[in-house]
């Protein structure tokens, strides 16, 4: 016998067993950006190469070391994508999205970054993403943290915690990486290895290294709050006081830089002190001049995006009441009137009661062995379906969670009974 074949390193299934949570978050999430008029666009998993190039930046770790590239067929160079606004921007400008209007977009699904493989940190992991295009002004900025309050409410996590800080303009942001860079070559030989290496390719990276032999080195550091000009210092004052005032408790970390050239002014992130060393769960800020260096016309944006699995672990940990996706009943049946009409039973009580969720028994088998499949799959009730019932045009409903009493109901009564035991709707011509 040939030895399975198993998952590429850092690729997961996700089980059956995990569909509760993701799920629970796939609902509140939509639900909470559909709240704020975001509308959901779909994005290839493969971009031309050069799209990371341009936007996330040539001397980052994702481009050089982390990306899946390879040529087509065709000899041309493409990626699986590592993060998703590039993607976005790259819609919205060839689609003529963005053109003097204001657009308010959410996506989600798989990105692919060839890392290390970690609790929290996988080669292809999931992410929802919401970007805001055409909006200059702060209310943007506090309306997205505002939508990632929302959200932990809404599936009752607690704990988590936001960090801002503002980068400048690319001027601004220039001018503050000169000045990193003078202090830090003066104080090289504390620097460890890969900070070094960064000091040639992207030095403001080396304020989010978490090797404490540093801590002291870069507490000392130049901060970029310093460097702001007026608009930017005001942008970031106005967005402070209106988390004040949405009573949104927040810490102005000068350290927060972002793994991303692209980010302008605005950067924020929610941390989590539960899940270890991966502690961000969601990350975002502003990038206004990421449409241009694209290809399209000057366009102000902003967003983020939330790490799933990161999510789902944090969900668990906190025991995040699920989504019920278990039957609400299963279907068992024996006998030849009772096979005939099982089918057709199953389909009209579906379209009777939409969001019905109904298993119908396959495979045949005795009314014991149904019944203990119909308690595995978490079903509330059995619809119990047997010759003397097809035949008498009934149904026994038989309680699989308490004690109650079973019940013989009509077929056609079937529909309304279900209804109101569930509170579903009943369709229209039921």
């Amino acid at each position: 016998m040939s030895r399975a074949i198993q998952s590429v390193r850092g690729m997961n299934d996700i089980l059956p067993d995990e569909g509760a949570l993701w799920r629970t978050l796939e609902d509140a999430v939509a639900s909470v950006f559909e709240a704020y008029g975001y509308d959901r666009i779909r994005l290839p998993l493969l971009e031309r190469t050069e799209l990371f190039k341009r936007a996330v930046g040539e001397v980052t770790d994702i481009v050089e070391k982390e990306m899946y590239t390879f040529e087509d067929r065709g000899g041309d160079s493409v990626s699986l994508r590592p993060e998703g606004t590039a993607g976005c921007v790259r819609a919205g400008i060839e689609h003529g999205l963005l053109h003097n209007r204001v657009q308010r977009l959410w996506y989600a699904g798989p990105m692919f970054r060839y890392e290390r493989p970690q609790k929290g940190r996988y080669r292809q992991f999931h992410q929802f993403g919401v970007e805001a295009f055409g909006l200059t002004g702060p209310d943007v900025d506090a309306e997205q943290i505002a939508m990632c309050a929302r959200l932990w409410r809404r599936l009752g996590l607690t704990g988590l915690r936001l960090e801002i800080n503002s980068l400048g303009t690319p001027a601004e942001r220039a001018g503050y990486r000169d000045l990193l860079v003078d202090y830090l070559r003066g104080r090289e030989d504390e620097l460890d290895d890969d900070s070094r290496r960064r000091l040639e390719t992207n030095p403001l990276r080396i304020l989010d290294s978490k090797n404490p032999a540093m801590a002291e080195l870069l507490a000392a550091a130049p901060s970029v709050l310093d460097a702001l000009g007026p608009e930017s210092r005001e942008h970031f004052e106005t967005l402070c006081a209106t988390l004040d005032g949405l009573g949104i408790a927040y810490r102005v970390n000068p350290r927060l830089v972002r793994g991303l050239d692209y980010y302008t002014r605005t950067v924020f992130e929610w941390l989590t002190d539960e899940l270890g060393a991966q502690d961000a769960v969601c990350s975002g800020g502003r990038y206004d001049g990421l449409v241009g260096q694209l290809g399209g016309s000057d366009t102000p944006a902003f967003g983020f995006a939330l790490g799933v699995e990161r999510l789902i672990a944090l969900m668990a940990a906190q025991s995040v009441p699920l989504a019920d996706v278990s039957p609400h009943v299963y279907l068992v049946y024996q006998g030849e009137a009772a096979a005939r009409t099982a089918p057709g039973l199953a389909e009209d009580l579906r379209d009777a009661v939409p969001g019905l969720r109904l298993l119908a028994h396959a495979g045949g088998g005795s009314f014991k062995s149904q019944f203990k499949r119909a308690d595995r799959s978490g079903a509330a009730v059995a619809l119990v379906l047997g010759e003397a019932e097809a035949e008498a045009g009934e149904a026994r409903l038989k309680p699989l969670r308490d004690q109650g009493d079973q019940e013989t109901v009509a077929l056609a009564d079937l529909p309304r009974r279900l209804a109101g035991d569930f509170g579903l709707p009943l369709a229209d011509n039921a």
